[in-house]
């Protein structure tokens, strides 16, 4: 008997306003991605499996033209809040809304926003301390609603592990390509982009060794320490800080945290500086010692090493092969 494929669940939040043509194109683009993928004979690699969720009266549920009408939201691995054309510094979301997404975060959903969506986690509290992107008109009402938030509008897309936000509306195109090629591969995200004539140029290089550990191992109190790295990963952090992060003592916390991801703190937050230098070694023009010193290394010389341990390439090699500049 056949093995049935791995599925990857994708949620896609239908919410009052959304941008049809966001949440429809979202849909399109992964189907399309696993057609791909049966086509090539790699469905026991991963599918995607795609689901809308609305409000109702008193929860979220899977809506009830969705593809999937018997998902549990706790199984969601992605959660994707589209654009919307109304107005988001005016537009109030209901309180059910807002925790139900802080929960699915919590719970290890990777949470994604595009455009005007960036409001909605950022009420949340997920954008606290941490880089993200909207539409460039929202600049100045999201600067001044959110301040904790360190707002990179210049930026078309910003992947940070279990954050994804986007900028402009149709940056939807952007977010569905980086999720075919994280959760399915590179070359059937090429495939898709093709499909669609789509330019998915700079991608395809950079997204090969994308960070993207585990978020779903169900360990919470690893999970809390593993978001409370991805805003604090440029200050200095001893295993004594973690385990107390996490609420657990230094030994309990260094097996339960190798049992969850693979891999031992000191090595997951190499991973985590160095696939941050390499964001910045290919946006900005700071050089490598500005961007160690960032990364929370005085000594710009260890942090070098460990970048082209892990990259593959000196930092001076790496800029010049992916600078967008």
């Amino acid at each position: 008997m056949k093995k049935k494929p791995p599925f990857t669940s994708i949620g896609i939040l239908n919410y009052p306003g959304a941008s049809v043509s966001a949440v429809y194109g979202l849909m399109d683009i992964f189907t399309s991605a696993n057609q791909m993928s049966i086509k090539r004979g790699e469905a026991d690699h991963d599918l995607l499996q795609v689901s809308l969720w609305e409000l109702r009266k008193h929860s979220i549920q899977v809506a009830r033209n969705s593809p999937y009408d018997d998902l549990d939201q706790k199984g969601l691995t992605v959660l994707i809040v589209p654009p919307s054309l109304e107005e988001p510094w005016i537009k109030e979301f209901p309180s059910k809304l807002i925790d139900w997404v802080r929960d699915l975060h919590k719970g290890g959903t990777v949470v994604c926003s595009i455009c005007a969506g960036a409001f909605l986690l950022a009420r949340a509290g997920l954008l606290e301390g941490r880089v993200a992107t909207t539409h460039w008109v929202f600049n100045d009402q999201f600067g001044d609603m959110f301040p904790d938030v360190c707002l990179e509008t210049d930026k078309l897309i910003i992947e940070d592990t279990d954050i994804i936000t986007a900028g402009g509306l149709m940056a939807w195109v952007n977010l569905g390509l980086k999720i075919v090629n994280r959760f399915i591969s590179p070359h059937i995200m090429l495939e898709v982009a093709r499909f669609f004539l789509v330019d998915p140029s700079g991608r395809e290089q950079r997204d090969y060794t994308t960070f993207s550990p585990s978020l779903q191992h169900g360990d919470k109190a690893i999970l809390k320490t593993q978001h409370w790295l991805q805003a604090h990963f440029g200050k200095k952090i001893s295993l004594s800080k973690m385990a107390s992060i996490a609420g657990l003592g230094e030994r309990t916390f260094l097996r339960r945290f190798q049992k969850s991801v693979f891999l031992n703190p000191t090595e997951y937050l190499q991973q985590l500086r160095v696939g941050k230098a390499r964001e910045l070694l290919e946006s900005s023009t700071q050089t490598f010692e500005q961007i160690a010193w960032k990364m929370g290394y005085e000594d710009s010389g260890a942090f070098r090493k460990i970048f082209q341990k892990l990259a593959g390439l000196s930092p001076g090699e790496y800029r010049r092969r992916f600078s967008l500049n």
